[in-house]
């Protein structure tokens, strides 16, 4: 069962719960993969509310390897989507937010709230 104090979340993927978390080691390959010097612009990137599919394969494997679960990016690439995309990017719009805090970019929101009446 994930721990959200520890910034972790529950991915179910193909029938199986797989434990999402960026460890410190995680965020530095993000800051590389991304090609940032730190944190804070890393948080800013992800704060654009844009992901490419690449960006959440990226994420998605760093996560699952932080999690503990031995799968590579090659192997998560080639998983096939049976409840589509949605939930992966719900995943790492979680995970994001439980790692660096705050509430999710508003383009990251998948599930935005409800409009209230005046």
């Amino acid at each position: 069962m994930a721990n959200p104090r520890r910034g972790e979340v529950t991915l179910r993927l193909n029938d199986e719960t797989y434990t999402l978390c960026l460890t410190l080691g995680a965020l530095a390959e993000l800051e590389d993969a991304f090609g940032v010097q730190d944190l804070p612009a890393l948080a800013e990137r992800f704060g654009t509310g844009r992901l490419s599919s690449r960006d959440l394969l990226a994420i998605l494997g760093l996560g699952l390897r932080g999690g503990g679960h031995a799968v590579s990016d090659k192997a998560l690439s080639e998983m096939a989507m049976s409840d589509g995309i949605e939930p992966l990017a719900e995943a790492v719009v979680a995970l994001l937010v439980n790692t660096f805090g705050g509430a999710p970019a508003e383009g990251l929101n998948p599930n935005p709230p409800e409009p209230q009446d005046a």
